[in-house]
């Protein structure tokens, strides 16, 4: 409109960069870290981010750049979260479950220049590096992250194994300016973090997140979570996934407390919220799980009610009903790893109160609208683009639209245009559409099982075990199980006079995968296929559905 203009005091492209320099003032002398005897304010920890992005120009680091980093959920994770973008560069946390094999998959498709690596997990990054070296790739700079609670000097091996050329955090943030000049995105749709999808060796699909969305997404997850000002967060969610569903910036937005946990056990959880008063959690229903079969001797009765986000596989409605007479709240979301982590939440409703337990936990359980942050969540008919009717029946494919959607998928554009196309992110999961618009999923089209929150691709887990000699056919499909949520379950023909155990094939399979990979039930039968030969997996479903759950006894 005629007399308006544009300017540097009317717009600021928005980044979670903003909201570690509003803390550092509101909340200077505050808590933001704490983990075991190590703690840290806000003031110190915006110090710490500042040396850590200008000791990142000193590598080399310009605008755009990604940097990797393979650790849990310890402090120096959490700075890499914002002294990574204030550097200008984009942050590829990566899972800690990944073999040397996959690390180097990954860093090999993002370029990234800089790995920093926990001294735990430094044996893989060093197999990783090898890899690189003999494909003749240029190797990024690793740095060493040596956790205080676990001091360096007591792993000696990693200590020989660490070059002289190689630095160590806390050297590096020593060496880094106090007042160096944050390096602010040009445009607010610029990449802050570039996180892969699932264990595809063949072809990995790194998805690009950009400051805005970050952004947007971080806000919108301290409203579902009913995150007020100053919360106490306890880190049971790998903050390597989906950047900790964002939480990782949204609890620098309400000056809160990170509690952060190395290794998330029963012990700790329940102990962590008894001596830090922890008011808020998050993660997949293998941690509430966790949480609800924990030894009685482990669990603590909760001064005050405890806020806990899940996602990932939908829980069990028995495992929602148990939290709550623990003491639980939980707060039921969905959404994937292009949507920044969560994109709808079950909201619910003062009418539903009246209902029996049961009733409720069977509402709990759906995966309901989109958030605040979030333009528009639908189940549409994949071809005609149609809204499903809203009759808890008709199937389609949740789409999902608006500025908490990924900039795209790194490197491949043709992936791109096909999750666009028709003017939806295209989720690949099916679901029906509820009366009052809360959507249900039912089946995964892709076939992707979600195992304690991680993806695993059945094509590559098929791959594997055709590879064994022994082995003419093989399906697989996730098995509900007690504790994991799903864990692969592998169908296998073999050939005419070969033979092969379940063990051995799960040996094989572990060998040559990550271990959350393998397979942890395999059936030795006929595959049903059609007419032409295509294996029929809804049918390997109700077998294994038939079969119930894996129990956690049988765990591996």
């Amino acid at each position: 409109m005629e007399g308006t203009v544009k300017c540097s005091a009317n717009y600021v492209p928005l980044s979670p960069i903003s909201f570690l320099e509003r803390s550092a003032k509101v909340y200077s002398d505050r808590l933001s870290i704490v983990h075991g005897n190590v703690k840290y304010s806000w003031r110190e920890t915006r110090q710490r981010c500042i040396r850590l992005a200008s000791a990142l120009t000193h590598l080399g680091i310009s605008r755009g750049d990604v940097v990797a980093a393979l650790a849990p959920n310890i402090p120096a994770m959490y700075e890499l979260h914002f002294g990574v973008p204030m550097a200008g560069a984009v942050l590829c946390a990566l899972n800690t479950r990944h073999d040397s094999a996959m690390v180097s998959v990954l860093l090999r498709h993002s370029e990234a220049k800089i790995i920093f690596v926990d001294h735990q997990l430094l044996d893989v990054a060093k197999g990783a590096l090898e890899i690189l070296s003999k494909a003749s790739r240029k190797l990024p700079h690793l740095i060493l992250i040596s956790d205080r609670e676990s001091p360096l000097s007591s792993q000696n091996n990693n200590n020989r194994s660490l070059a002289s050329k190689d630095l160590k955090y806390e050297s590096l943030l020593a060496n880094g300016e106090p007042d160096f000049e944050i390096v602010w995105p040009n445009d607010e749709w610029d990449a802050i973090a570039l996180n892969y999808t699932s264990g595809t060796t063949s072809r990995p699909k790194g998805v690009v997140y950009s400051h805005r969305g970050a952004y947007l997404n971080s806000l919108a997850a301290a409203l579902l979570a009913e995150m007020t000002s100053m919360p106490v967060y306890l880190w049971t969610l790998p903050m390597f996934h989906c950047n900790g569903w964002c939480l990782t910036w949204t609890v620098a937005a309400q000056g809160g407390t990170n509690i952060c946990l190395r290794n998330v056990t029963e012990k700790g959880i329940f102990d962590s919220i008894t001596q830090h008063q922890v008011t808020h959690m998050a993660g997949a229903p293998t941690v509430l799980n966790m949480i609800i079969n924990a030894p009685r001797s482990v669990q603590r009765p909760l001064s005050r009610t405890v806020n806990v986000m899940t996602g990932g596989a939908p829980p069990p409605p028995q495992v929602l009903l148990k939290m709550k007479e623990l003491g639980f709240n939980v707060t039921h979301g969905y959404g994937l790893t292009e949507t920044y982590g969560p994109a709808t939440v079950c909201i619910w409703k003062p009418e539903w109160n009246s209902l029996s337990p049961d009733e409720q936990a069977n509402i709990h359980a759906r995966q309901g609208v989109n958030h605040l942050g979030l333009e528009d969540v639908d189940v549409k008919d994949s071809e005609s683009m149609k809204s499903v009717p809203s009759d808890a029946k008709t199937m389609g494919e949740v789409m999902i639209r608006g500025s908490t959607v990924m900039n795209g998928y790194l490197k491949d554009r043709k992936a791109t245009e096909d999750a666009f196309r028709g003017g939806w992110f295209r989720s690949g999961d099916l679901a029906v559409k509820h009366p009052d618009g809360y959507i249900e999923l039912k089946d995964r089209s892709k076939d992707i099982i979600i195992s304690g929150g991680e993806n695993i691709s059945t094509i590559e887990v098929e791959s594997v075990i055709f590879s064994h000699p022994s082995v003419l056919e093989a399906a697989v499909v996730g098995r509900p199980d007690d504790h994991w949520g799903e864990t692969p379950c592998a169908f296998v023909k073999l050939k005419n006079g070969c033979n092969a155990s379940a063990d051995e094939i799960i040996k094989h399979c572990r060998d040559r995968l990550p271990h959350y990979m393998a397979p942890r039930t395999v059936i030795f039968d006929d595959l049903p296929t059609t007419s032409t030969g295509k294996i029929q997996k809804f049918v390997l479903r109700q077998r294994v559905k038939a079969m119930g759950s894996v129990s956690k006894a049988s765990k591996l």
